[in-house]
């Protein structure tokens, strides 16, 4: 890279591309990692782009992957902009130093929203924070809802976690030249950016490529494949066309994603329903990444992980779910047992825990537990030596929001108080704490170390948010005591027999009710 002042340029392994020096800087947008995936490349495995000659412009973001918008409910809280164009398999560096041989530590950053939403553009991902503090953060754009995880007889599985891998190798080729260093990699991502940071660095054909991991309200897991053909076959009956790659490539693209919207809206993180996930391909993904990471795969590389004290609330408060959620009552928690695979000896135990609780809370703290906090203590479990856990706890100025989830967003990236994280955080959020937490986060990704004791049989957590940060021993032990005591598997560990006609049952009702309108 060459450093002026003016135009800071870099060299990628397809061609010279030109950056902005911006509050010190150096940043780039939208370099293409892959070739477009549409034409003869939809629904297949990402390729090389097509080289360049001269410096390619590098100074706004790239497109976006084919995504519906959120709801109106959702998006008072949750920005996602769109950028048109084919070119959507692209990425962004922000570097505090543009010279070869700086051999900084390297922060490559997966998107949330479900495997269906976001993007590298949403604002509250700017990486300049991280630059700021001595690391050069990578944030990458991938392949979306059926263009990216739909599963198909005619084409290869997980084509979305495919271009990630893509996206991988080319900051271990490329970063040198932005001033990073290949061997210091850290991948992380929140809730579907760290589902599939967890299926990444679990798989073989990623090792070596990832030094250390973060894991922001997601667990490694996969869905399972007939979930995910549910939703392809939905798709398929409403386009009424065959349920293969080659017949959903024929139908027009903005078509496609209002058809997969509506489809999505029957879904809700709560009681499930159709939705897209990563799923095991005997390929990318041979096995799930959970049993992987527990069994010794991805042997030396650290963990973060970690997750929000109140997750449920971005689920449950946008479009009124809460509210119906606790008037519905006991027809809501069965469908959280259902959904959870429980008898009521769980949710008994979680009324006497919490008195006082409403419906909803006791609902969203069970599915919560089940679904991401048991995974991820059975994921620090297995790797003691390498595991550090944190609890975010602040609770939004948003009414009703509390510690929800994707809230601790705007203090990992240190921007609490702009304009896109104050959607989901309100006004005066504390700067302290975003400084706090931030600087644990550039200290992981720096050395391995955020700053406190590493996971053992005494589960040390880091709270931020309730007070000073400090650390909890054992904070979620008595809620997870629960399930170990009702002899209940958690998702990671698979489906358990009969319980689907009880949760198409419960979900009938809740729909007819209205309470999965969310999306």
């Amino acid at each position: 890279m060459t450093a002026d002042r003016e135009n800071p340029v870099a060299r990628t392994p397809y061609g010279a591309v030109g950056g902005r020096w911006e509050q010190g800087v150096a940043v780039f947008r939208g370099i293409p990692y892959a070739a477009p995936p549409f034409g003869p490349r939809r629904f297949r495995p990402p390729v090389p782009p097509e080289p360049w000659d001269g410096v390619r412009d590098a100074g706004a973001f790239g497109p976006t992957a084919p995504k519906p918008p959120y709801s109106e409910a959702f998006a008072q809280y949750l920005s996602d902009p769109t950028v048109p164009g084919d070119d959507c398999l692209n990425l962004n560096v922000w570097t505090p130093d543009p010279a070869p041989g700086a051999r900084l530590p390297v922060f490559v950053w997966l998107h949330g929203g479900a495997l269906t939403r976001g993007s590298s553009a949403v604002p509250v991902y700017d990486g300049r924070t991280f630059a700021r503090d001595g690391v050069v953060f990578v944030s990458v754009n991938h392949r979306l809802g059926v263009e990216g995880y739909g599963l198909f007889p005619d084409a290869p599985a997980n084509p979305g976690l495919r271009d990630q891998l893509a996206a991988l190798h080319w900051v271990h080729e490329a970063v040198g030249a932005f001033g990073g260093d290949p061997d210091r990699i850290t991948l992380g991502g929140q809730s579907a950016g760290a589902i599939s940071t967890g299926a990444l660095i679990a798989a073989p054909r990623a090792r070596g490529l990832v030094r250390r991991a973060v894991l922001q309200s997601g667990p490694p897991e996969t869905t399972d494949r007939d979930k995910v053909r549910r939703m392809v076959r939905r798709m398929a009956n409403r386009l009424k066309v065959p349920a293969t790659a080659e017949a959903f490539a024929a139908v027009d693209r903005g078509q496609l994603l209002r058809v997969q919207a509506d489809i999505g809206r029957l879904g809700s993180p709560i009681l499930g329903g159709p939705a897209f996930g990563i799923v095991t391909d005997g390929d990318l993904v041979p096995r799930d990444p959970l049993e992987a990471l527990t069994d010794g795969a991805a042997p030396g590389v650290d963990l973060l992980a970690g997750w929000t004290r109140d997750e449920y609330r971005l689920w449950l408060v946008p479009g009124g779910l809460l509210d119906r959620v606790d008037r519905l009552g006991a027809v809501a928690l069965a469908g959280a047992m259902a959904r959870c695979r429980c008898g009521g000896e769980v949710p008994r135990g979680y009324r006497a825990l919490r008195p006082d609780a409403g419906t909803s809370e006791i609902v969203g703290q069970m599915v919560t537990d089940h679904l991401l906090r048991a995974p991820l203590h059975r994921l620090a479990d297995g790797r003691t030596e390498s595991s550090y856990v944190y609890e975010f706890a602040w609770p939004s100025g948003r009414p009703r929001m509390g510690a929800c989830h994707a809230l601790e967003l705007g203090f990992v990236f240190d921007s609490a108080d702009e304009p896109d994280a104050r959607r989901l955080a309100g006004e005066d959020a504390p700067r302290e704490l975003a400084a706090a937490m931030h600087g644990a986060w550039v200290r992981f990704v720096s050395d391995g170390a955020p700053g406190w004791e590493r996971w053992d049989e005494r589960h040390p957590v880091r709270v931020f948010g309730d007070g000073e940060p400090h650390t909890a021993h054992g904070p979620r032990d008595r809620e997870l005591a629960l399930w170990a005591a009702a002899g209940t598997v958690t998702a990671a560990e698979g489906p358990v027999s009969g319980s689907a006609p009880e949760l198409r049952s419960v979900v009938g009702r809740l729909r007819r009710g209205g309470a999965l309108r969310r999306s």
